[in-house]
């Protein structure tokens, strides 16, 4: 058997008894987490683009519900529009060795075709999982080289959804590969809109939770796809890599839970910065310093952090400027956070921000390098103003498996993402958060959202 064929047989073979109680819990975590970045982009640009091309193109009511709006319409838009909503203000989770974000693509795709399908919470949770776990394995298969042109979770997330779909379809092994191959020839997104501050971003994610959904759908009616999309000669290694390694498909299936290892999103930046943003923090309440006292620092950092931060100099978006290193150090150093407020207040529009974003360097370094993506180490060197040299490190990132965020941590999140854009307050936030954590005994999903 290929390691495709293993993994197809694993997703076919999967059932919810399979399912830890951590396993179980850390999923419906994540759906909190992603349903809170989703309800914080309610109203923002592009956001409102991808609701009225849904309005336009979609039907005018439907089985699955749009989270922005609390539109009914069809499955696929829905998973369109809500894959946008949910990337749009940094505070989706990774997963750091596939360099994914797992979440803003399963999730979009799994719910609508839950709310399409009639499911139950327990068959949205597992759908969930073996998206999860197949994305997340694609990732690490494609590697390094992958990432540094392709956005990762626009090619590898179109798999990802529509894998969760197939689950949700009861696909047999046969049926998965064939939704591999449709998904993966699909597969798309590149990271040269950065350099514009252009809106790709919620594009890809859109698409790939839409047309991971579009490739399900079509298997479950006999389309068929290639039987080798990821191994083939002609396949996306071959296109998209060139560091494949094809035994990381079907690494330690069914003991080996890749969901349990995804972290949550601390700061509401480009995950590439939140290493050197903890390490200048713990660097600055430790030796009490203020942005004032600073006059330089060097970010020791990994080279997939260069490929995507180093496209942006001075940005001309805040969400562009979640991607700019010098920009979220100056936010940590002058206000002591980079939250939503801190970047819609600060961001552009801060004097001393920006003469800090202008202090700050990046500095390939091989230890890190070497570490990442398993692990995403933050290492920083202070120069202050009176001469000294200072540094600061952290292993582990707020957020990380080993350093994450509690639940009580989670709900203040979600709290705050939906203060935010004004969504939801007050009781009703109370009540969904205690839906989503009861999400395993529902019988349906239609009226979660």
């Amino acid at each position: 058997m290929t390691h495709t064929e293993q993994l197809a047989g694993f997703l076919a073979d999967l059932r919810y008894e399979h399912l830890s109680d951590a396993v179980v819990s850390r999923t419906q975590e994540l759906f909190l987490d992603w349903l809170g970045s989703a309800l914080a982009s309610q109203g923002s640009h592009p956001i409102p683009l991808f609701e009225r091309y849904a309005e336009l193109m979609g039907p005018a009511a439907g089985p699955a519900r749009i989270i922005v709006n609390g539109r009914s319409t069809s499955a696929y838009f829905a998973a369109l529009v809500n894959g946008a909503s949910s990337h749009l203000v940094e505070q989706d989770d990774l997963h750091n060795s596939s360099v994914l974000h797992p979440a803003t693509v399963v999730f979009p795709a799994a719910l609508a075709a839950a709310q399409d399908l009639g499911c139950t919470g327990r068959e949205l949770l597992l759908a969930a999982v073996a998206g999860y776990e197949a994305g997340i394995r694609i990732g690490e298969f494609l590697g390094r080289s992958h990432y540094r042109v392709f956005h990762t979770t626009a090619t590898v997330g179109t798999l990802a959804a529509a894998v969760a779909v197939g689950k949700l379809r009861n696909f047999d092994a046969a049926q998965f590969i064939n939704v591999l191959g449709s998904a993966g020839t699909q597969a798309a997104g590149l990271w040269e809109f950065l350099r514009d501050a252009a809106d790709s971003k919620q594009l890809h994610t859109a698409k790939a939770a839409a047309d991971g959904l579009l490739a399900a759908y079509l298997t479950a009616d006999g389309l068929t796809g290639a039987r080798n999309i990821l191994e083939g000669e002609q396949g996306m290694a071959a296109g998209m890599s060139s560091d494949a390694q094809p035994q990381k498909l079907s690494d330690r299936l069914g003991s080996r839970w890749a969901l349990l290892e995804t972290s949550f999103k601390f700061h509401a930046s480009c995950r590439h910065t939140h290493p050197a943003a903890d390490a200048l923090l713990g660097l600055m309440q430790r030796e009490g310093l203020s942005h004032e006292h600073i006059e330089r620092v060097t970010t020791h950092v990994h080279q997939g952090a260069i490929d995507v931060l180093g496209r942006v100099d001075v940005p001309q978006s805040v969400h562009q400027a979640k991607f700019s290193m010098g920009t979220v150090l100056g936010l940590i150093a002058v206000h002591g956070k980079a939250g939503l407020p801190e970047f819609e207040q600060f961001a552009l529009n801060d004097a001393r921000v920006a003469r800090f974003r202008d202090k700050v360097q990046m500095q390939l370094d091989a230890q890190v390098d070497a570490a990442y993506p398993q692990r995403w180490l933050g290492r920083v060197e202070v120069l202050t103003v009176d001469g000294r040299r200072l540094q600061g490190a952290i292993d582990e990132p707020k957020g990380d498996p080993g350093n994450t965020l509690s639940r009580p941590e989670l709900e203040d999140k979600f709290r705050s993402l939906l203060a935010f854009s004004g969504a939801l307050e007050g009781a009703p936030v109370d009540a969904l958060i205690s839906q989503v954590w009861q999400l395993h005994q529902r019988p349906d999903v239609h009226s979660l959202i």
